[in-house]
């Protein structure tokens, strides 16, 4: 079971990396398109601002980059050892594959960014942050 206060709590249940409360994101439901990659300006409960300075996210293309060819190896290997597919016809699964995981890549790779830059602080409220 995964327990409050790890990093992968953060990143699975879309809450924010200081207090595990608040929601990073503000649509739950990623398929929505036109809300999917819509984040939230700072934490509700502990005040934390998501976009610590301008274009902070931009290192989350590296993130997004390793998560879709780490996408795109494992449907190679899918389709060439069950399929029986060659290089050239694993390709159109691949494309299909990294198309369809689009909304659920770039929305974990903005929260896994964030949660390698912020520590979980347990008591974390908005008196605590203000105080800083």
């Amino acid at each position: 079971m995964i327990k409050k206060g790890s990093k992968l709590y953060s990143i699975l249940f879309n809450k924010c990396p200081q207090c595990h409360e608040g929601d990073f994101m503000n649509e739950k439901n990623m398929f929505k398109l036109h809300k999917a990659f819509k984040m939230n300006e700072k934490c509700a409960h502990c005040g934390l601002k998501y976009m610590m300075e301008p274009s902070f996210f931009y290192g989350a293309m590296y993130v997004n980059y390793a998560l879709t060819v780490g996408l795109a190896i494992i449907t190679f290997v899918i389709a060439t050892l069950f399929f029986d597919m060659t290089m050239l016809e694993s390709f159109f699964p691949i494309v299909v594959v990294l198309i369809l995981t689009i909304p659920i890549t770039i929305r974990l790779s903005r929260i896994i960014w964030i949660n390698i830059f912020v520590k979980y602080k347990p008591n974390s409220t908005k008196l605590n942050t203000s105080k800083t």
